[in-house]
């Protein structure tokens, strides 16, 4: 994800409780944090999930089936490297491969009820746009994606995407922008104009994925915060900085995000299956809140790894 390996549209070069109430001003610990994850109640806020028979499930004509890497991420092999690290409750963000044919991901959130919230595709240029969101939502939808392939710095002027920005705070769904840093001045506007509208920017707003974290950039996702139906994921860690475990160097940023949004407008997202892609891992993932951001309280931490994603998706 970050979408950086299924979506064409934008290169790499482009952008190159359960916490004690006597214990809350305590970092969290090892044994707490192994305690918690027993208890099996973190929540993964972004995660993607395909299936290989694309005969049954079929792809976008945009893509071809080999640009699916890996060839299958089902329900069952996500599970496999959630459970056992305590995450039991999962948001699924609709996957590129299959645009707004949302059927694999509704069996999979049926096929567990509870377990599973969901952020769809739309199509924000259709006439029945009203009738379009009405229904994602009855379908479990808590939120709409929105891509940015270069035409950000458009949508604060088009009239279909402040209608769906519209639409979105009158429905109670979250819009969560996948952009590059660039593009953070268009959801800086679009916050402006509608700030009933929920939104919840993706993977630090990419910042960090050219290699080094650009601290303008972080400068500027930071003043967003001054919308406070802003959130933002800190997520997509092996995607971001030296991209390499335990990604202490993306700390820095971490905490500069919690100082300015709060731990209780930020969540954790593995952005699986491609945090789980070798040398990375699952665990990693969630060690770098739970074992090694020292500046977070207990409280913070349980904000990150699951309250925040609660009140936005469940």
């Amino acid at each position: 994800d970050m979408d950086l390996n299924p979506e064409p549209a934008i290169s790499r070069r482009s952008f190159n409780t359960v916490a004690a109430t006597a214990a809350i001003a305590w970092p969290l610990s090892v044994n707490a944090a192994r305690d918690h994850q027993s208890d099996g109640h973190w929540i993964d806020a972004h995660v993607h999930v395909w299936h290989p028979d694309t005969s049954l499930y079929p792809i976008s004509p945009k893509f071809k089936p080999q640009d699916m890497r890996p060839p299958s991420f089902t329900d069952e092999e996500l599970l496999s490297h959630c459970e056992p690290a305590g995450v039991s409750r999962i948001v699924l963000i609709q996957m590129s491969f299959y645009e707004f044919d949302h059927r694999y991901m509704t069996e999979v959130m049926q096929r567990h009820p509870g377990k599973f919230s969901g952020v769809s595709l739309i199509d924000w240029n259709q006439r029945r746009l009203k009738n379009e969101v009405i229904r994602h939502k009855k379908n479990g939808m808590r939120g709409f994606r929105m891509h940015s392939k270069g035409d950000a710095k458009n949508w604060p002027t088009d009239p279909n995407v402040q209608k769906l920005w519209k639409l979105a705070a009158e429905s109670d769904i979250a819009i969560c922008p996948l952009i590059n840093p660039e593009d953070i001045e268009a959801i800086d506007s679009l916050c402006t104009q509608f700030p009933e509208t929920k939104v919840i920017i993706d993977h630090f707003a990419r910042i960090g994925v050219s290699g080094r974290i650009e601290q303008d950039r972080l400068d500027q996702l930071c003043r967003v915060s001054r919308h406070p139906n802003t959130n933002v994921k800190t997520s997509a860690f092996y995607a971001l900085g030296k991209k390499k475990a335990p990604y202490l160097d993306l700390l820095p940023m971490i905490k500069k995000v919690v100082d300015a949004f709060g731990a209780e407008r930020l969540m954790w997202a593995s952005d699986c299956p491609f945090q789980v892609e070798s040398p990375h891992n699952y665990q990693s993932s969630i060690d770098l809140i739970v074992k090694h951001a020292n500046f977070l309280s207990e409280k913070d931490k349980v904000s990150i790894l699951k309250s925040t994603a609660e009140r936005l998706f469940f």
